[in-house]
């Protein structure tokens, strides 16, 4: 007679991982909640990025200068004042640029973002 022996190994633990590797390489659809919230972050941050590097490299212009004007840098007063202005000038251009960046970026999204959360009230 042949060995008719059923086995059953079940663990939670071990299902629930196995369940969440899945998850990871299963196609997943946004849903339009979640759609919603991701273009309300893009709006909100649009134009940081770029004008957080403006600003920066403006400060470090502006921090030549200073060097030039304590005699860091063997130089001249002509220098830290250039430095000086230019590096002034290039971190008050951040704003502006953040709010054309922003505002562009606003006036593309609304219309999508309007229509999405009509759809989610169900209006």
């Amino acid at each position: 007679m042949e060995n008719e022996n059923f086995t059953y190994n079940y663990s939670a633990a071990r299902n629930k991982e196995v369940e969440n590797i899945r998850k990871k390489y299963m196609p997943r659809e946004e849903s339009k909640f979640e759609k919603l919230k991701r273009l309300d972050s893009r709006v909100q941050n649009s134009g940081v990025t770029e004008s957080l590097c403006i600003g920066i490299f403006g400060c470090l212009i502006f921090g030549i200068g200073m060097c030039f004007g304590l005699d860091v840098f063997s130089g001249t007063d002509l220098f830290s004042v250039l430095f000086c202005m230019l590096g002034a000038i290039i971190m008050i251009t951040a704003y502006p640029i953040y709010k054309r960046i922003s505002k562009k970026t606003k006036a593309e999204l609304v219309p999508e973002i309007l229509r999405l959360s009509d759809e989610i009230m169900n209006r």
